[in-house]
């Protein structure tokens, strides 16, 4: 069984249950997730954020495969992860991480190395939107 059973960039909203089905395995003996959602507010915008708007590369999918794979390489953990491109609404989830491992260090190191990496290596832009419409383009990972 591969240790990525779920590597997506998605324009439709994103399912924390679909994510923990994917990495269900007798094997595990844990499972951490991450669920990184649209705010309300930056420290550097001037006012209220009201929308994200994600855009990726191409090849953003396969770049996530490649993350996720680096992530879980040498260890038993299994890893489904997922992001979300297109206008997003505050409370929305950008990001979707599941992380299944025999012991929970396994499953927590795994996911962190998951959503960092995805930070700086994903070819994932946002823009920003703010109340006074005001638009921010920010750079990699979400």
């Amino acid at each position: 069984m591969p240790a990525v059973r779920l590597a997506a960039i998605s324009l439709e909203p994103l399912d924390l249950d679909a994510h923990l089905d994917a990495v269900d395995d007798a094997t595990a003996g844990a499972v951490t997730t991450f669920v990184g959602r649209v705010r309300d507010h930056d420290p550097d915008a001037a006012t209220a954020v009201v929308a994200l708007e994600y855009s990726a590369h191409p090849d953003a999918e396969d770049a996530l495969r490649r993350i996720a794979e680096t992530a879980a390489q040498g260890t038993a953990a299994i890893v489904a992860v997922s992001h979300r491109v297109g206008r997003l609404e505050v409370g929305d989830a950008a990001v979707v991480i599941a992380v299944a491992a025999p012991h929970r260090a396994e499953a927590f190191e795994v996911c962190r190395a998951v959503i960092e990496t995805i930070k700086t290596e994903l070819p994932v832009w946002k823009r920003q939107v703010e109340a006074d419409g005001t638009a921010t383009w920010l750079g990699l990972g979400g």
